[in-house]
């Protein structure tokens, strides 16, 4: 399997008095940024990725968000050119850029020259953002499906053919070739988040893209994983191991109390404070705006329903207790290396992925600690993981039998 670090680049500094009332202001004003923070977060998460670069990690999954202290990452294509120059066999997972939101053009010369730079260790990951978003940007919600697939067909163009042209709805280009090219020939990959939604499976089916999905309950990712391989199969692909990749959390030390005292406080301050920083009431607005259609989890089973609805006024109220019986549950990934690699594997094994994208920094963990998480581990962990391959994806095999 190919294990992934997941870094938001929080701001490494806690914004102690929020944490009370559970609540950021939306805009966070400019002059409560520290610029000596600032420039130390990104050093300090830098240097933490050519930690994992020596200690073997397949890569580092990169993402893109605006106006926020839970990420700092306004450009994943930035971070992945400077951390080219720090490492030398880390891919770069991008998680993606917000295609919605941008000239795609721009962002295909981005990442061509991101590609280039690292020789090859780009992995390209397209989304649309969140609503918060579009409003900072100013781009219509209802608009972003028809920017974003618009906007990919763009991208491969500019990518595969020697000059093109394209008449789109929203951009357009006339007898352009862009230098530099990708270093990957004849691209690179493309993966795709997957929140659910039937219209992102069945767009990411039609061009063999892999995905990367939460790891939900058994019910949903076997929902998910069997729509996303007829999905594939109605154009003639077939879904492999190699294109599904898992995310969760998890957090290793010598057993799950000791788990709970060392990173507790750190994950309620991110899920009660900081993530939703800006996006609370999203869902309704995400609905009304024709960003999500009433009928895009309609392929999943009435009883997995409740599970896939990502709700973040509802993550927001998760207590102390709650988090404690999600620990001992097994429900995250908390505790020693033996039990994250066994519970772990059994996931991957269930969903049929031959990869994980995992994130143990949450609530900007002190540097120390975060490289000490990473060494734990790289020492408790990944060997075992690296060492399993997954090699069927069960649900794919039941849903185009």
């Amino acid at each position: 399997m190919k294990v992934f670090l997941f870094d938001l680049i929080a701001y490494g500094a806690h914004f102690e008095d929020a944490k009370a009332a559970k609540l950021l202001p939306y805009p966070l004003p400019g002059h409560r940024f520290d610029p000596e923070v600032g420039a130390r977060t990104f050093e300090e998460h830098l240097e933490a990725w050519a930690e994992m670069d020596r200690l073997g990690f397949d890569g580092v999954g990169l993402n893109e968000h605006h106006t926020t202290a839970h990420s700092l990452m306004n450009s994943p294509n930035m971070m992945a050119a400077a951390g080219a120059q720090r490492t030398k066999n880390l891919k770069f997972l991008l998680l993606g850029n917000l295609l919605p939101l941008h000239n795609p053009l721009r962002i295909a010369e981005e990442l061509a020259m991101a590609d280039c730079l690292s020789r090859g260790r780009i992995l390209s990951g397209f989304a649309r953002g969140v609503p918060r978003e579009y409003g900072v940007y100013g781009v219509p919600m209802a608009e972003s499906r028809a920017r974003f697939e618009e906007a990919v067909d763009i991208i491969l163009k500019a990518w595969t053919e020697d000059v093109f042209s394209y008449e789109g709805k929203f951009w357009s280009y006339k007898d352009i070739s862009i230098w530099p090219r990708p270093y990957t020939r004849p691209y690179p990959s493309v993966w795709v988040p997957f929140t659910g939604s039937k219209e992102t499976i069945e767009w990411a089916g039609k061009h063999d893209f892999s995905a990367v999905i939460p790891a939900l309950k058994r019910g949903v990712l076997e929902d998910i994983t069997g729509y996303f391989a007829k999905a594939k199969a109605r154009h003639g692909h077939h879904l492999t191991p190699d294109q599904l990749c898992l995310f969760t959390d998890v957090y290793v030390a010598p057993d799950k109390d000791t788990a709970l005292r060392e990173y507790g406080d750190n994950f309620l301050y991110f899920n009660q404070t900081l993530w939703h920083h800006g996006s609370l009431g999203e869902k309704n607005a995400a609905k009304s705006s024709g960003y999500v259609a009433s009928s895009s989890y309609d392929y999943v089973r009435p009883e997995n329903r409740a599970d896939i609805e990502m709700d973040r006024d509802k993550i927001r109220q998760i207590t102390k207790s709650d988090l404690e019986a999600r620990v001992h549950s097994g429900a995250l990934a908390w505790g020693s290396g033996k039990e994250i690699a066994e519970q772990l594997i059994e996931k991957a094994e269930h969903a049929g992925a031959n990869a994980w994208v995992l994130n143990l920094n949450l609530g900007a963990l002190p540097h120390a600690m975060f490289m000490e998480q990473i060494r734990r581990f790289a020492r408790d962990v990944l060997p075992a993981l690296q060492a399993h391959e997954v090699k069927r994806v069960p649900a794919a095999e039941r849903a185009v039998a």
